[in-house]
Parts: structure tokens; sequence; C-alpha cells
């Protein structure tokens, strides 16, 4: 593995809750400066859980730090309210020797107070530049693990309150141990580039590639997450990998292709857009059937459209116990694409196909597994350990000896998939060229709309 292939986390800068209410974090990358922090979900650190750590710990001390100058900045005070009303309880009982006496203590206290406050502001920037010492200190080592595939995490923190415009953190955590080896950020990039709506993690003989859009909800598929794929696959075919494991992060494994997305941009140029997103599933599917090491799929959650039909495509399919698949294409006014009518008669045969095609049938994860269109499913608590035992053992096996192990299964359809994408595109293009298909999906989001 290529050492320049990784972006390695300097240290966490910040955090805050987006929208949704989900903790996010303000990455410093190792070799770049404060221009290129970019806010990362929880989930994307999970092995950087030190940096989290650290990061949290400094907020808990800076927060102490504060408490501690509030203290001290209303003690001389407090101490010339005492003075004074002890002199005044006891003005009867002293001489005016003793009254002056206490004059000039308070005197004294009124300037140690004054001192003491610019003694404050002269040490302010001190602690600044402490707390910049303490940032420049985090280090790196090898990362362990892959990411879960449900994409869950186990980072406890807090939100305490707010000064000066600033969160304060207190990690839940700090008493806990925690692997120091959870070092590396879980961003993979080619050509100097941070993906945005993926994730890409290099394993010990394998690459790991899991979907988490941010231009696109529940991980539907636009060109740009299209794109970032099929990037990802280039990489991992050109370099040492063995195979590839894809999965997603949270409880949504795909849900097809962006509808939002596509429809915005139909209404500008139905034709000329048409054409450069049958183009764009064109490349994306051809990127899958061209691929020649196996690909792993863990389906985490709901696969549906683009993200049911793609997985014949693949080599091996595990499901969790709660995930489900269903291809209701009529239902939203297209029709099916990810060479699903080719494949899905091929291994469930044509009645099971055409109930799924055309009638939009879901199936949950042991209907499809008796259907063929899983290999396995597991239960969710243990599917992601379930399915990286197994993905550490075919990464333990001879890279030629899988290579072509896939390439004698797949000799004889390349070219029949192929065709059946340039079909399925074309008729795709037909469709969202029409006044009609534009429509059907008009209708369909209204009514996904109504019921929400």
């Amino acid at each position: 593995m290529a050492s320049e292939e990784l972006y390695e986390v300097e240290r966490i800068v910040d955090k805050r809750k987006n929208k949704k209410g989900k903790i996010e974090y303000l990455v410093r990358w190792k070799g770049y400066d404060s221009e290129d922090d970019t806010w990362e979900p929880e989930q994307h650190l999970v092995n950087c859980e030190e940096y989290i750590h650290d990061f949290n710990r400094r907020h808990t001390e800076k927060q102490k730090e504060s408490t501690l100058t509030r203290t001290n900045r209303t003690s001389p005070n407090n101490a010339r309210k005492q003075i004074s009303r002890s002199t005044n309880s006891n003005f009867s009982k002293t001489s005016p020797k003793s009254l002056v006496i206490g004059k000039d203590h308070e005197s004294k206290n009124s300037q140690l107070f004054a001192a003491s406050q610019k003694f404050r502001k002269n040490t302010a920037p001190s602690l600044s530049n402490r707390k910049n010492m303490d940032l420049a200190k985090s280090g790196s080592s090898p990362f362990m693990d892959a990411l879960t595939a449900n994409g869950t995490t186990n980072i406890q923190t807090s939100v305490t309150g707010v000064t000066a415009g600033k969160r304060k953190f207190i990690d839940d955590r700090r008493d806990q141990p925690f692997d120091k080896r959870l070092r590396f950020s879980v961003r993979q990039t080619e050509s100097a580039y941070r993906y945005r709506d993926i994730v890409v993690r290099k394993q010990d003989g394998f690459t790991h590639i899991l979907l988490s859009t941010k231009s696109s909800e529940n991980n539907s598929l636009n060109p740009e997450v299209m794109k970032e794929v099929q990037s990802a696959l280039s990489t991992a075919a050109a370099d040492d990998s063995k195979l590839v494991l894809l999965s997603a992060v949270g409880s949504v494994f795909c849900c097809g292709l962006d509808f939002i997305y596509f429809i915005r941009r139909l209404t500008d140029d139905r034709k000329r857009e048409s054409t450069k997103m049958a183009e764009a599933i064109r490349n994306f599917v051809n990127t899958f059937i061209q691929f020649k090491k196996p690909i792993i799929v863990a389906v985490n959650g709901p696969a549906i459209g683009l993200g049911a039909s793609i997985l014949p495509l693949c080599d091996v399919v595990w499901a969790n116990e709660k995930a489900w698949f269903q291809t209701p294409y009529t239902t939203f006014g297209q029709s099916p694409d990810g060479c699903s009518t080719v494949m899905f008669p091929k291994i469930m045969g044509g009645a099971s196909a055409n109930e799924m095609l055309l009638s939009g049938r879901k199936l949950t994860a042991q209907e499809a597994c008796g259907k063929g269109l899983v290999s396995q499913v597991f239960w969710p608590g243990t599917f992601t350990q379930e399915v990286m035992v197994r993905i550490k053992e075919l990464a333990s096996c001879n890279p030629v000896v899988l290579e072509e192990s896939k390439a004698l299964v797949r000799c004889n359809m390349k070219m029949e998939l192929e065709q059946a994408n340039e079909r399925e595109c074309e008729v795709l293009k037909k469709i969202w060229g029409s006044a009609q298909g534009m429509d059907s999906m008009l209708k369909y989001l209204q009514r996904k709309i109504d019921e929400f």
C-alpha cells in the first residue's frame, strides 16, 4: 500500500452537531493547513478515537481553567467585602487606629486585585499558546480493523455548555482505556483527492468502500457518487488489493437513483440532461461488469432500485437479517437498470424476476437468499464480525487464483452484460427525455412527500 494513498489525521480542531443532531468533528489533515479542514461525521472517525479523546480532554482542561479563572476573579471582591463587614461590625469595639489598619488592608487587597487582573490579561495569550503546543503533539500509528459495515460507533461525548461562542465538551470515556493503535483516518485518495460521498479504507489485502453520501439522502446514487465509486474501484484494480468489500455507513445500504437530483436537472434541458444521466449510469454499471477482482458486498439495510440491481454483478453478497430488497421501477416511472433484465431471470427465474421488476415485490433477506440474490444472511448483532472473518479468509488467498477464478465464472457473460447495459440505458434516456416520463417521476416524489 502506497503511503500517499491515505490522508492521515493530524488533530481534531472543533466539534458540532449538524441539522440532524448528529455529531461532526472538524479534522485537520496532516500535511495540510486550516483551509483544507473538513467536517467529518463521527462514524467516519471510528478508528481515530485517540484524537477525539485528546480533543475532549483539552476542552475539559480548558473548562476547568475557565472555572478557576472566574473563581479567582471574584475572590478579591469577596475578601474586600468580608473585611468591610468585619470592620463595620467591630466599629464600636475598635479604636480609630484599628479602623485605619482595616482601610489599609482593604487598599492592599484592591491593589492585589488590580495586579491580578493585569497579570491575567498578560498571561491569557500564553494559555492559547499552550493549547496550540498541545494540539501539535498528535501522532500516528497503523490502523486496525475495518470500519463497521452498519456505521455504528461507541464514541460517547456530551455537550455541556457554550462559552464565548464555542462549545465545551466532556469526554465520558476519559477514564476508560482505549486502543492507541486506532490512529489513522478513514479516508483514502486518488491523485490527492478526498472523497465526499464515500469512505475508502485500504486494509490488509483488500479495499473497503463504504457509501456515506453527503450530496444525497439514504446513500442514493447521483453522478457525483457514482464517479467516486468508479474512482475507488479503479484505484483498487491497480493496487495490491486482492478484492473489494462494498458496504455502507448507516442503516440503509442504497436507495438507488437520486430522483430529486435527476428532476432538478431534467427541468433545465430534458434531452441533454437525460443523455448525461444515462451515460453516467452506463459507465457506473460497466465498471462493475469489467472489474477483474472479486467484489464482496455487505448489505446492512434496504437495497432499492439500482442499489439492488447491481448486486448480481458482484461476486458474493452477504446480508444483514434486517435488510430487504426491492426494484419498484414501474412505481418510479422508469425502466429497469443495472443489467437486472438479464441477471435477475438468470439467478431467480423469469417468474420471480418479473415479479420484482414489474410489480416491485419486496424481498426479505431470507427470501432474497432463497432466490439466489444473496449468498448468506447473518444475524444483525454479529453481522460485522461475520463479514470481517470471511473477508480476511478470502484476503489470505492467492490473488491470481481469486482473479482467474472470477474470470472463468464470468467469461461468457461480459459481452452479454455490456449489451444489456447499453439497451437499458437507451430506454432510460428515452423515458427521461419524454414529458410522460418526467410526469411519472414527479408523481412518485409527490406520493413520497404525502406519505411523510
